[in-house]
């Protein structure tokens, strides 16, 4: 309440602080729409080495800090999670008391000159175990390892639990979905890349948007689903499809400013629309504020390959493989058309073989790859492929859909497809 103080004119309100409150919550914070939650647990230290127990407290801070960075994550705080340091843990109990959906536990063993740091994921409402791996490196500088080990962690965990989170939709009504449920539904059709199932993500993400108006991600999906309409032709006002685009992005970037995948996906928009200066500013951001999420990684060596600098490119792309071994299987097309672009044609042919299916545009970078090496039979193949596939496809067309910086790029896709036969197509 208010008091008046000695040598103050006017009453000053006073404020108790609890410092001597209980430092768990019973529930963190209140979340307004269904983000998956999680706690990293303070890995175990196996080897009763001491050095090693500031190493594995290292290690959980991190990742904690890492993992933090995903703003489609809610992740519990250090102070709560280590309350269980040193403790028997009772997964149910843990995720009652802090409202949580998953759990990362794991430890750390040192073996001679090794150190071995072994993580699961585990979902709380059954213990079953979604995801786990070891990591076995050399002692030669701990603090390395533990930034290595970090970010191979933080890159794999996000995408292990939006996999779970996917198998749990498969059975839910729409109806029922919360804002980010509905985003992430949407995302899944929209990585199917068809008309249909763009048409169906419009309109989850459209419900999202409507569930809640200040979720920025929503926001920034709904750009990246109407982008992926406008750029296949699959809208008849293109102009209005445009302004929602830019529409969506304004309003992402005004309700989260350092949400990395916001970010990111107004890169990829402005690649497809040839901003690439626009671009590389938005990707250089979603780097600086999530350098270990692989899907940024992977587009630093998508737009590097745009921009002329493939061989950097490839590195980018294998990081971000490297960071996450479960990456979406479109990197490979990635790793391919980098390699196309650094003229390293058997390189670029094994990449797009990782493929389990490939889309007219991946063949006609692996016909191309074949016409600048003379192999007339594996070109026509592919060329083959694209008649199936795409009966319209005509070379003029497609050649205007990249978004090379360099014309010389540009000029050796269509010089390597006139090299396969694409003429007579």
């Amino acid at each position: 309440g208010e008091k008046t103080l000695k040598n103050i004119s006017r009453p000053v309100r006073l404020y108790r602080v609890g410092l001597d409150s209980p430092v768990l919550p019973e529930v963190e914070a209140k979340r307004s729409i269904s983000k998956p939650s999680i706690v990293v647990l303070p890995f175990s230290n196996m080897s009763g080495d001491p050095e090693q127990e500031f190493f594995a407290d290292g290690l959980t801070e991190d990742i904690i800090t890492e993992l933090s960075r995903h703003h489609e994550l809610f992740v519990i705080s250090r102070n709560s999670s280590f309350v269980y340091k040193n403790r028997a843990v009772n997964v149910r109990e843990v995720a009652e008391k802090l409202a949580v959906q998953y759990l990362v536990e794991g430890s750390v063993r040192k073996i001679g000159d090794r150190v071995r740091v072994t993580v699961q994921l585990i979902d709380t409402a059954n213990d079953a175990h979604i995801w786990a791996d070891k990591y076995d490196r050399k002692l030669d500088d701990i603090f390395a390892i533990q930034d290595e080990v970090t970010a191979a962690i933080a890159a794999t965990l996000p995408g292990r639990v939006e996999a779970a989170q996917r198998d749990q939709l498969a059975r839910a009504k729409p109806a029922n979905m919360a804002a980010y449920e509905c985003v992430l539904a949407a995302k899944v059709l929209h990585h199917r890349s068809t008309i249909a199932d763009n048409e169906r993500a419009q309109t989850l993400i459209e419900r999202a948007v409507t569930l809640d108006p200040d979720y920025a991600h929503a926001h920034a999906w709904r750009a990246c689903i109407l982008g992926q309409a406008w750029v296949h032709n699959w809208c008849k006002d293109r102009d209005a499809v445009w302004n929602n685009i830019s529409a969506a992005l304004d309003r992402a970037l005004a309700l989260d400013n350092n949400d990395a995948d916001v970010h990111r996906i107004l890169a990829a928009v402005n690649v497809n629309n040839n901003e690439l200066t626009t671009a590389r500013y938005h990707q250089e951001r979603a780097l600086a504020l999530n350098p270990n999420y692989d899907l940024v990684v992977v587009q630093q060596g998508e737009l590097l390959t745009w921009l002329g600098r493939p061989e950097e490119g490839i590195e980018w792309i294998r990081k971000a493989m490297q960071l996450n071994p479960h990456h979406p299987e479109r990197f490979w097309s990635h790793l391919g058309k980098a390699h196309f672009a650094a003229r390293q044609y058997g390189e670029a042919i094994e990449a797009f073989m990782h493929l389990s299916t490939m889309d007219s545009v991946q063949h006609a970078f692996a016909a191309a790859c074949y016409g600048w090496l003379g192999d007339e039979i594996a070109a026509a193949a592919h060329l083959g492929k694209i008649r199936t596939l795409d009966p319209q496809f005509d070379l003029d067309p497609f050649i205007a859909t990249l978004h090379y910086a360099q014309e010389s790029d540009v000029q050796h896709v269509r010089e390597g497809l006139l090299k396969a036969g694409i003429a007579n197509l």
